[in-house]
């Protein structure tokens, strides 16, 4: 019953035995802990109860007074107040609860920005922890989406709010954000390394802008990849394959990429590279940094020149997508334990089917398909996103 419940909050300067002794006073007055939340910002504690004084052994007077004896010991600010249940109280009906990450720098307005469109969207703020602040600001806000007219509506809304203010966002289920993740995919172009390597090959052949024309038209998914990847090859026929290996020399890795892939090697992750490049690079690329699976196009190359063709199955988006579950199988890894990191339209199967999907750079088509976007500034921002264990890294 409500009228048996008592709100008790704390506040004031942290200090060792602050919960021990205002819980056992409770305690020793056989009164019932409901519900409790309590957090220390900038070495100031605050703590909230519900409490349950239905079977207490003191009246509410000698509460008070021994509450008031504990505030002036411990030097905190104490207040009990009775606990009035809303006519039509959120805890009657099936939450929907969903994580906000957002990642960037510190600047007035964020919280009150996402706030915002959470409210506009008829969504309830459950809870906001600040997870890092420093050269990164790293924000949590878990929302009860059960009255929203649309989850994928709010999320669309909640990232158009973070590109207004510079901040890269993830949403993702509740449940499932604390859920470890095992397997980590990156797609290679554009996301493990700034280039695109075909266009760099079509540079080489002295037909850059052709190649990077159809290239720019398959990440945005106005072509099909399949038939715009033989294209641009074909145009290929003829190049030395000594080309390939000055390219790969002159390759940039995306900034902070090598550390977050041995922070993740380190944290005992996965690690996969799939690209709808080529295994030329990709080959190259699990041996330098040590991924567990890597995979690619092969181009056939006849007495030392590309012949314009590919060898073997195309990866293109659906192939992606059936080796993340090929390898998950193998691994004994459930789809919601990986996460799936592209920029371009080839990426957007496995990006939807992983349990995390994360648009990297990308482009519109990606975007709304992903569970976030992040940029190249922050991908080592990742890591606050894999779960409870991937906050330790």
């Amino acid at each position: 019953m409500s009228e048996d419940l008592l709100i008790i909050t704390v506040l004031g300067r942290d200090r060792v035995g602050l919960v021990a002794e205002i819980t056992d006073k409770l305690a020793g007055y056989n009164i019932n802990i409901v519900d409790i939340e309590q957090s220390v910002i900038q070495s100031l504690f605050s703590m909230f109860m519900l409490v349950d004084v239905s079977q207490s052994t003191a009246d509410d007077q000698k509460l008070r007074n021994s509450l008031f004896t504990i505030a002036n010991k411990l030097d905190v600010k104490i207040d009990v107040t009775p606990y009035i249940k809303c006519p039509e109280s959120r805890g009657d009906r099936k939450k929907d609860l969903w994580k906000i990450t957002f990642l960037g720098k510190d600047k007035p307005g964020i919280v009150a920005g996402f706030s915002q469109t959470i409210y506009a969207n008829k969504a309830n703020i459950e809870q906001i922890k600040m997870i890092a602040r420093g050269a990164l600001l790293v924000t949590d806000i878990v929302v009860d989406a059960s009255r929203t007219d649309s989850v994928k509506k709010l999320r669309d809304k909640i990232k158009e709010r973070g590109e207004k203010l510079g901040m890269d966002v993830v949403m993702q289920p509740e449940g499932r954000s604390h859920l470890r993740k095992r397997l980590v995919v990156f797609d290679m172009d554009g996301t493990l390394i700034e280039q695109e390597v075909i266009d760099e090959l079509g540079k080489a052949a002295g037909v850059g802008d052709v190649v990077a024309e159809i290239t720019a038209k398959g990440m945005r998914g106005e072509i099909d990849f399949t038939s715009g990847l033989r294209e641009r090859v074909r145009l290929l026929r003829g190049l030395p394959v000594d080309v390939l290996e000055d390219i790969k020399k002159h390759l940039k890795l995306t900034p902070e990429c090598e550390e977050l892939i041995k922070t993740l090697k380190g944290a005992g992750y996965k690690l996969a590279l799939i690209s709808g490049g080529f295994t030329y690079f990709t080959d190259a690329f699990k041996e330098r940094l040590g991924f567990d699976y890597a995979y690619g196009n092969k181009l056939v190359v006849k007495e030392g020149y590309l012949t314009g063709e590919l060898e073997g199955e195309i990866i293109d988006s659906r192939r992606k997508a059936d080796i993340v579950d090929e390898i998950a199988r193998k691994e004994n890894i459930a789809l919601d334990e990986v996460v799936a990191i592209g920029d371009g339209a080839n990426d957007q199967i496995m990006i939807q089917n992983a349990g995390l999907g994360i648009a990297f750079n990308a482009k519109k088509v990606l975007k709304s398909a992903s569970d976030g976007n992040i940029t190249k500034e922050n991908l080592k921002g990742l890591l606050y996103f894999l779960g409870d264990t991937g906050r330790k890294q």
